[in-house]
């Protein structure tokens, strides 16, 4: 029974699954770091699962590992499909349990879920049938039977090796509409043979891939199934019909982890990783319904930030263990905070996507926009405490400035942090003004908390000018003075015309017509989220997009979260819109692909949301300062907050 003495008790209880004994019930689900090279595990991967182990995870599932050679559905997957793949994992599982930690492996097939391929071309994709994937539009080709066999063969050759290894057991993905769901799915699979049909045949497949598994390794051996419930596409698997997969298959398993949704279409990829509009936990009802099919263990994931909500979970008996993936990529000693009892100093997840499974989907090391340590441990992992302290002074209190100055105090340095405003938090309190971007404000109280527990000294409402720092003559001047609502020049606006930019609306500083247009240049969170405010408000809204879409620098499912959203409520999309000036009643643009007019009439207020411009005179008024003088953030150039934050730990780590 768990010690109800001890705080989140019910999380920090051990848990035994098969033949490991687990230590506490929070799980890293797998997830590609794309930090693979060749197929193999590399040092940035070691390092990264490290991080996890030694703040506290108990268990971690390693990222997919393809069972055969049409599984290379990246270019950086790992691969198990010969014994070179074995030193790697080997080094892995090693560095995991030095720290008291499980570590299960992922075995993967894509059928046709192929994102890209090293060198460009695509390749052929198999499925159970040649029913095409909307998503990548690909169109795969039905897998013979003797190559279904191969297959499976496969599974269970991968499942020696990763017990060869020292892995503690390994776990099938079948899961987000990857191969064995794509046998699943009535609405996939279209076979005539043994393996289509009813779902007993329809299972076969993932049958036999769990009972070559089991062969191959033993009974001691810990094997797991990875499964969607809702799919949340049309003619897809729905709860009920994974749940009778889940009955019927957990005499064969150890456990199982339920997850939503399909890499095969937009809507249901979303579920893949979750952005921040989407509630909180919100699975663990059908986790909860797993539970009632089956004996075994039910890990279930899905936006489980905070222990409060993971322990909820488990204390309720919705399931034996949650996954907690990006709280921690996010703050990897999240574990050890929490049974420390202290909750208060965890950096919590916002659930951007932006440099996590935004990162992934660029071919880059994962990170986190708090915690650009993540991704990055053999640069900044170790930590240090410098021999040579010095004064700092950090201008700027937006997130760039208040990481640099947590930073350098961590370090050891004296620093004082000077913000012109009443408030820290930069443009961050305007992000979390948008429509369902509220949880992006944590950011400011994460970097607060971070300050005050390192020493920072704050002054709010203190503008800093070039004599006073000269005057104070810090050993470092750190500049972060940010930027502000950017006015493009050159524009034909005449007198009449009514313009005011995103930053006024979400300010309650503009006085919005009936009928507006959005000027959208940079393509990002602000364009569609004022959308959606104003549409929302009841104005006639056209989002003009200098882009290929709206949202276009956004992560995919951010962004078509938040596209979906505003087409609900009518917000007209137009894109390649350059914008050229605007008059009393109509807004001109510039197609941006062939040089024509377009003309938006009946506006009755320009919103410009045209980026942001640098607060830099500063900077430039400091040029040749006698001491240490570095810019970070949008006073250098304008970017977003994950490179504002990045730029300020660099900027500590330099001094």
């Amino acid at each position: 029974m768990p010690d109800t003495a001890k705080p989140f008790a019910h999380l920090f209880a051990p848990l035994t699954i098969g033949g490991a004994r687990i230590k506490n019930r929070i799980l890293s689900t797998g997830h590609d770091t794309s930090m693979a090279h060749d197929g193999h595990v590399t040092d940035a991967m070691i390092a990264y699962h490290e991080a996890r182990a030694r703040g506290g995870a108990g268990l971690i599932v390693s990222q997919v590992v393809g069972v055969h050679e049409t599984a290379r559905y990246t270019s950086h997957v790992l691969m198990g499909t010969d014994d070179s793949c074995l030193p790697g994992f080997t080094r892995l599982a090693e560095t995991v349990h030095a720290h008291g930690t499980r570590i299960f492996a992922q075995l993967f097939h894509p059928g046709r879920e192929i994102m890209e391929v090293a060198d460009g071309t695509a390749p052929v994709a198999y499925s159970a049938s040649a029913t095409p994937s909307d998503r990548f539009h690909v169109i795969p080709r039905a897998m013979p039977t003797a190559m279904i066999r191969e297959v499976v063969d496969g599974y269970g050759a991968a499942a020696r090796r990763m017990q060869r290894a020292g892995m503690d057991g390994v776990e099938i993905v079948a899961s987000h509409g990857y191969l064995p769901a794509q046998f699943l799915s009535p609405q996939i699979n279209r076979r005539e043979d043994a393996y289509g049909g009813d779902l007993e045949n329809r299972m076969r497949f993932l049958r036999e891939a769990i009972d070559a598994v089991r062969a191959a390794t033993g009974e001691d051996f810990v094997i797991g199934l990875r499964i969607s419930g809702d799919e949340h596409v049309e003619g897809g698997m729905r709860d009920a019909d994974s749940l009778e997969v889940i009955r019927a298959l957990a005499p064969s398993l150890d456990y199982v982890s339920v997850i939503a949704g399909t890499s095969a279409s937009l809507g249901g990829a979303i579920h893949i990783v979750p952005p921040m509009f989407q509630d909180t936990g919100y699975l663990a009802p059908f986790a909860h319904a797993a539970k009632q099919v089956t004996p075994i263990p039910v890990m279930v994931a899905g936006r489980i930030n905070q222990p409060q909500e993971a322990e909820g979970i488990i204390a309720s008996g919705q399931a034996d263990m949650c996954g907690m993936t990006r709280a921690l990529i996010c703050d990897p000693m999240m574990p050890s905070k929490a049974e420390a009892g202290r909750a208060d100093e965890i950096r919590a997840c916002i659930g951007c996507n932006q440099a996590c499974i935004g990162h992934f989907h660029k071919g880059v090391p994962i990170s986190c926009i708090q915690y650009p340590e993540t991704g990055r441990e053999l640069r900044y992992g170790a930590p240090r405490h410098t021999e040579a302290s010095l004064k700092v002074m950090v201008v700027g209190g937006g997130p760039a400035g208040m990481k640099a100055a947590a930073t350098a105090a961590a370090l050891g340095h004296e620093v004082e942090l000077h913000e012109a405003a009443a408030q820290l938090g930069g443009q961050t309190l305007l992000a979390q003004m948008l429509p369902g971007r509220a949880e992006f404000g944590g950011i400011v109280t994460n970097l607060t908390g971070e300050m005050e527990r390192a020493g920072v000294t704050v002054h709010l409402n203190s503008e800093i000018t070039a004599d006073a720092v000269r005057t104070a003559g810090p050993g470092a001047v750190i500049i972060a003075t940010g930027g502000s609502a950017r006015r493009p020049q050159g524009m034909e606006f005449s007198e009449g015309a009514h313009i005011v930019t995103a930053w006024d609306v979400l300010r309650s500083h503009a006085n919005v017509g009936g009928s507006v247009t959005i000027a959208d240049w940079r393509a990002d969170w602000v364009g569609l989220g004022v959308a959606e405010l104003l549409a929302t408000a009841g104005h006639r809204v056209r989002l003009c997009v200098n882009g290929t879409h709206a949202g276009e620098m956004l992560q995919s499912y951010v962004r078509d979260s938040m596209v979906g959203r505003v087409q609900k409520l009518g917000v007209e999309i137009i894109s390649y819109a350059q914008l050229y000036g605007a008059d009393e009643d109509t807004a001109y643009f510039i197609n941006a692909a062939n040089g024509e007019a377009m003309l938006v009439e009946e506006t009755d207020t320009l919103v410009l949301a045209q980026g942001t411009a640098s607060n830099d005179a500063l900077l430039g008024a400091l040029e040749g300062y006698d001491g240490k003088l570095i810019g970070i953030g949008d006073c250098m150039a304008p970017r977003t907050a994950e490179e504002a934050v990045l730029d300020g730990l660099k900027a500590a780590w330099a001094l």
